[in-house]
């Protein structure tokens, strides 16, 4: 399985177990936001997410090594990684870190589910996936094909419809986690952003 390293891109997406649902209502997609903001968010630069009933779409860089390192607040992990000697193996134990708050998010998240809707087991399926990202081009294919999941599957006609992507948030002045403008220059602007979604784009 790719590693998530340091400085690097990845589409990270991941699908329910079998035929179960990941968000039956708002408030379960808010609470996974807030979970997210709380385990992902030290780690990474978000550009894009999207979240549909039974699966998720992410868009992320992972931050520099030092950021990561400045952000962990337990004794025994920062102790196992000042005793690595190689560039490499700290490299690697980031890499291993970063993946291991992402599983955090998913128990922290099937845990309160299973609370709620009084369920057992279960609820992502178990290895995330995840595509590396190397370049601007798929970079900006990718926020527009993460935007346009919910027209795609047919739940609206058009990506300002949906409440629970990146999309909206990226267009306004309301406080987010989201690397608003570094995505708006990718476009130009919020006029070529809003045009460039107007048309469906296959990854």
């Amino acid at each position: 399985m790719e590693s998530l390293l340091p400085e690097h891109s990845y589409h990270i997406y991941n699908h329910s177990n079998g035929n179960d649902i990941l968000f039956k209502e708002e408030t379960n997609y808010l609470y996974f936001l807030n979970k997210y903001e709380k385990y992902i968010s030290p780690v990474v630069n978000t550009f894009a997410y999207c979240l549909m009933p039974n699966h998720f779409h992410l868009l992320v860089t992972i931050k520099t090594e030092n950021e990561i390192v400045s952000t962990i607040d337990r004794s025994h992990i920062i102790e196992k990684y000042n005793s690595l000697t190689t560039a490499a193996e700290k490299e690697n134990y980031i890499s291993l870190f970063v993946s291991k708050q992402l599983s955090n998010l998913f128990s922290s998240y099937t845990q309160a589910f299973n609370k709620m809707y009084k369920r057992m087991g279960s609820l992502f399926m178990k290895n995330f996936k995840r595509k590396h990202v190397d370049n601007d081009d798929y970079f900006i294919d990718l926020i527009r094909y993460i935007h346009l999941n919910p027209v795609k599957d047919g739940f609206v006609k058009n990506p300002e419809d949906w409440r629970y992507s990146s999309y909206n948030s990226i267009l306004t002045n309301e406080s987010t986690f989201l690397k608003r403008d570094e995505v708006i220059d990718l476009f130009g602007d919020d006029e070529n952003f809003k045009f460039c979604h107007k048309k469906s784009v296959d990854i």
